[in-house]
């Protein structure tokens, strides 16, 4: 059954601040979301995990897929 997190959780779950988060569903680039309602956002766990992953890298150089 999935975990459902809103924006704090969210941003404690990943480490970065919820206004990181925010300006990530604006410009793009950030975790997959869902917004059931107006003014409601939430992510699941998984999708945070699976977005933290795809950032992995090697070297400081090495450009994003």
């Amino acid at each position: 059954m999935p975990c459902y997190l809103n924006t704090r959780e969210a941003a404690k779950h990943v480490r970065l601040s919820t206004a990181t988060l925010e300006r990530l569903r604006v410009k793009g680039g950030g975790p997959v979301y869902i917004n059931p309602v107006p003014d409601r956002v939430i992510y699941t766990t998984a999708d945070l995990d699976a977005w933290m992953e795809s950032r992995r890298r090697t070297s400081t150089s090495e450009q994003a897929a």
